[in-house]
């Protein structure tokens, strides 16, 4: 451990881990502007206050909504109209809509069952990728010291759709960036790849520099992915990805494997490893911990009939 010592845990992370696989599994969003200072947990620490947080905390429990506090990059007076923005960034069909309240005990009206379905037609439609870019210092100081300068650049050519955000996961990879619907996720974006991201999503095309993974899926099928992406062309929406279920396991380092499947019928069966890597701070100041890594170590090409049972990922 002895070289990670006294590093921040981003740079601890840089030295070898990969990116691949470290999405956050996210299917659910519930966004609510918080201008200000926050606490280090989003709803246990009141920030929205103690009247609603409690009532708030087992609705996204129960919806497997993640809620998240959303700023405007900079400094901003507040005139008591927030935004609240509900996402769903499931494998398919992912959907953004847009809407704003005067009173938090608004937010104890919404029936956050609804990310589990189509659009509901609650707020405006969202067809532009939303950029949140993770500037929670009270959790970790490399959000705050990378994740803020990056959300004020790209607030600069996309003012409208540009957050700060609380804790999305994995500030050693920070600065941190979550674009929705699609829920795509990257990690140590400078100003250049953050750009280049949200421009290939607006294309409908996906950016690989600093990709996590998307949020929908799983830490295999995040790997499995971006493997095959890497490989050919595809939009967004246009590979699906799921778990082989009869998998022999004798491998103790087997991950899972998964097959990609692209919209023209092409498919993939991807092999995914774990590897060991030397201990280091999973958060600055912690005390080091041991660190697995995902990798995809086998792409095989599949012919119709030659894939085993699948469970969708």
């Amino acid at each position: 451990m002895a070289g990670f010592e006294g590093m921040l845990c981003s740079a601890a992370a840089a030295v070898d881990v990969p990116l691949p696989g470290t999405a956050t599994r996210v299917t659910g969003w519930l966004c609510v502007e918080q201008p200000g200072a926050w606490g280090r947990d989003v709803i246990g620490d009141e920030v929205l206050g103690r009247e609603i947080t409690a009532e708030l905390a087992a609705r996204t429990s129960a919806a497997k909504a993640r809620p998240t506090l959303i700023r405007r990059p900079g400094r901003s007076e507040f005139t008591g109209t927030r935004t609240v923005l509900l996402a769903s960034s499931g494998a398919q069909g992912s959907w953004c809509e847009r809407f704003e309240i005067t009173d938090l005990k608004q937010l104890l009206e919404l029936d956050l069952r609804l990310l589990n379905g189509p659009p509901p037609g609650i707020g405006a439609p969202v067809h532009d990728p939303l950029i949140l870019v993770c500037a929670h210092g009270k959790r970790d100081q490399c959000c705050a010291l990378f994740g803020r300068p990056i959300a004020a650049n790209l607030a600069a050519d996309y003012p409208d759709q540009v957050w700060e955000c609380s804790h999305t996961g994995g500030h050693r990879f920070a600065p941190a960036m979550v674009l929705l619907p699609s829920g795509l996720t990257y990690g140590r974006v400078d100003t250049a790849a953050a750009i280049a991201a949200v421009e290939a999503a607006r294309r409908g095309t996906v950016s690989l520099a600093g990709l996590r993974g998307r949020s929908g899926h799983g830490p295999v099928e995040q790997v499995a992915e971006i493997a095959v992406r890497e490989q050919v062309s595809a939009g967004v929406g246009d590979l699906t990805v799921g778990l082989e279920t009869d998998s022999a396991a004798t491998d103790p380092t087997l991950a899972g494997v998964a097959v990609v499947t692209h919209r023209d019928g092409r498919r993939w069966r991807v092999t995914v490893h774990t590897v060991g890597l030397p201990p280091r701070q999973a958060s600055c100041g912690a005390a080091p911990k041991p660190v697995t890594a995902l990798v995809a170590d086998r792409i095989q090409s599949l012919t119709t009939g030659a894939v085993n049972s699948l469970v969708s990922g």
